[in-house]
């Protein structure tokens, strides 16, 4: 049942809600938005709709990603491959969310899904769980993910042996299929495929969890 039920949207916090899309995948960007409503004047059907975009199906999400840009101020930023690969994943994350923040133009609390809040902005907190908990962490996490999704798709469509259509670029086991008999692409993350030995069919050394 989705978290966010309208009757209380004055009682949730009107804030800039953030996350990402893309930290655990073997490769493509991390793909972060930034997102400001006030709960009590936003839309309480799309309100109540609102959820951890890994609950939702992916014709709800797509459903729902112009809804939210078409009633909240939204930004987007990503942490490209290069990036990730030279500075470690979760520093291109929150340079991104940093990035997406600064976007919008805004002067507001923000509220970041996770552990970590971002760094460099003072009114910053970190909700473990947030997308559940906080409506524009959620509207974020969906944008976020149907952006990022849309990329691998496209990109699937130059290099259909990793299954990039389906998996958007995280370790199944069509991906690794194909990192074993293609190798990397100009795409795949090295730092997180590096191990990865075709010749053996060994495991990346951090596939890390969908996300």
């Amino acid at each position: 049942m989705p978290p966010f039920d309208p009757a209380l949207a004055k009682d949730y916090p009107a804030a800039i809600g953030c996350d990402e899309v893309g930290r655990g995948a073997l490769c493509g960007p991390v793909v972060v938005a930034a997102v400001w409503f006030d709960p009590a004047a936003f839309p309480g059907e799309i309100l109540a709709a609102l959820d951890d975009s890994k609950k939702l199906k992916r014709a709800e999400r797509e459903r729902l990603t112009p809804l939210i840009r078409a009633h909240a101020r939204v930004a987007l930023a990503a942490g490209s491959r290069a990036l990730v690969d030279r500075i470690n994943v979760r520093a291109a994350t929150l340079d991104a969310m940093a990035r997406a923040v600064r976007g919008l133009g805004l002067d507001a609390p923000v509220l970041v899904d996770g552990r970590d809040p971002i760094p460099g902005l003072p009114r910053c907190r970190a909700v473990v769980g947030g997308d559940r908990m906080v409506p524009q962490i959620a509207a974020a996490s969906i944008v976020a993910k149907t952006v990022r999704d849309r990329a691998m798709r496209a990109l699937a469509r130059r290099h259909p042996a990793y299954g990039w259509d389906s998996n958007v670029g995280y370790g199944t086991k069509v991906h690794l299929a194909g990192l074993s008999e293609r190798g990397r692409s100009a795409h795949h993350r090295v730092t997180f495929t590096r191990a990865y030995d075709p010749r053996t069919g060994s495991d990346p050394a951090a596939p890390g969890r969908r996300l």
